[in-house]
């Protein structure tokens, strides 16, 4: 089934519902009715954090995994159980204002558009959607019905990303010419596809797993509930998982779009896993934050990134973890993943930038550090809740977050052909070389 006639076929339900929420207010004292798609992992941190707002309440559940759906409505047991997304839409549209989509990334579209076309606000997992064409489907309708859209990217609310943006767009480093960022987590899989079957345990109903993602048989352990991200029907690799989040806050400091070239140097595909080490290249037009161009550099896997002069730090510290560097015409800035405060780096040595980050935290409102992930995450999600009810903006609509995503699913495509420079056409949304664009799209099944 093409993806426009899922579209069409889900539009129809369209007429439960007559306005979009951004385009009415609730109620004085109303509380934001809730329908959460995947609740478990993280769609299980996804429904407490949602609900942690004083004004939702949360009206219905759904999980293909009967065993996860129970564990959640054991928290909220007024609140209606499904198995299909479709049935619970359909079933209680005019019951729901808000649909949190918190599923395996190839379901993401199709239960976040079929929400749309309803007028449901959506707050989607990152990475937004497992195709490009998917992602510029849900900006396009979102802003056709001007509905409000949050991707789950919390660490975009965090106080050091956002002090991080601040002091890249204040040019304390000046215009930035090369980012650089990494993660050692290993989303891949270098092996081969798994042989046989084994029986579908009586708690998971596999079709609606598979749900729009060719058919395939079951095999124990290897797609649900944890490894699917390292599968290429079904996730998007580190670069999908770790990199959205790294990425962010460099794609929104310096205000980039899509890159007109990109390159992934790894293994020769296998048609079933991601690879399990990447070191793509983006090259992007330039902002009036960068260079005439910007080279950006991602590096994932073991042992990730390779070692490079621009990761050299004073006194031969060890680089975090995980994180990004920017490197600009007066220095570098250097930001740990995650919450820890951003560093600067001038001649070799880190300057103290205290004066700069008070000055920060005086005009932009920033507040003070949160050094507590449970105090902290909630904020991207309640921003979301007080969006729908009138009470502000959210600070990553898919308006943003597909174009993000856009530049992450190209860099995932670019490992379909190891160290062949691909060039994309923003206009187009196509490659210059058509051997690629098949990598675009995927047909949905009928399930």
């Amino acid at each position: 089934m093409k993806r426009r006639t899922f579209v069409r076929n889900t539009s129809a339900l369209a007429s439960l519902v007559m306005l979009p929420v951004s385009a009415w207010s609730l109620p004085k004292k109303r509380k934001l009715r809730t329908a959460h798609i995947g609740v478990s992992g993280m769609g299980m941190e996804d429904l407490n954090a949602i609900s942690s707002h004083e004004s939702v309440k949360v009206v219905a559940l759904c999980d293909v995994d009967a065993t996860n759906l129970s564990a959640a409505s054991g928290l909220f047991p007024k609140a209606k159980t499904y198995a299909d997304y479709r049935a619970l839409l359909k079933e209680m549209g005019d019951a729901i204002d808000a649909v949190i989509v918190s599923t395996p990334d190839h379901t993401h579209a199709p239960a976040s558009m079929m929400a749309m076309e309803m007028n449901k606000a959506v707050y989607c997992q990152k990475p937004l959607t497992h195709h490009v064409s998917e992602a510029r489907a849900m900006a396009k309708l979102a802003k056709e019905k001007n509905l409000v859209t949050q991707m789950g990217i919390q660490v975009h609310s965090f106080y050091d990303y956002k002090l991080a943006t601040s002091l890249i767009q204040s040019g304390i480093i000046g215009k930035v010419s090369t980012v650089r960022a990494w993660s050692p987590k290993n989303w891949g899989f270098d092996g081969l596809a798994p042989q046989g079957s084994d029986p579908v345990p009586e708690h998971l109903d596999w079709n609606l797993w598979l749900g729009t993602s060719k058919s395939r048989p079951y095999k124990e352990g290897v797609y649900h509930p944890g490894n699917w991200r390292k599968l290429l029907d079904y996730g998007c690799g580190t670069l999908g998982d770790m990199g959205v989040h790294i990425f962010d806050t460099p794609y929104n400091a310096l205000e980039l779009d899509v890159p007109m070239t990109i390159t992934n140097s790894c293994r020769n595909p296998t048609g079933f896993g991601f690879p399990e080490n990447n070191v793509v290249t983006y090259d992007f037009p330039g902002t009036k934050y960068t260079t005439d161009t910007l080279q950006w550099v991602w590096y994932d896997g073991p042992a990730a990134p390779n070692m490079h002069k621009d990761f050299g730090l004073p006194n031969m510290e060890r680089l975090p973890e995980q994180g990004a560097m920017f490197i600009g015409e007066k220095g570098r800035l250097l930001l740990p993943h995650f919450m820890e405060l951003p560093r600067l780096i001038i001649n070799g040595e880190y300057q103290n930038i205290d004066a700069e980050i008070a000055s920060i935290e005086a005009s932009d409102n920033l507040g003070a550090p949160v050094r507590d992930y449970a105090l902290e995450s909630p904020k991207h999600y309640h921003q979301f809740v007080d969006a729908c009810l009138g009470k502000g903006k959210v600070s990553a609509p898919f308006s943003y977050s597909a174009r993000l995503t856009e530049v992450i699913l190209l860099g995932v495509i670019a490992g379909r052909f190891p160290n062949k420079t691909l060039h994309w056409d923003n206009k187009t949304a196509r490659f210059s070389e058509p051997e690629a664009n098949q990598f675009l799209d995927a047909p949905y099944r009928d399930f």
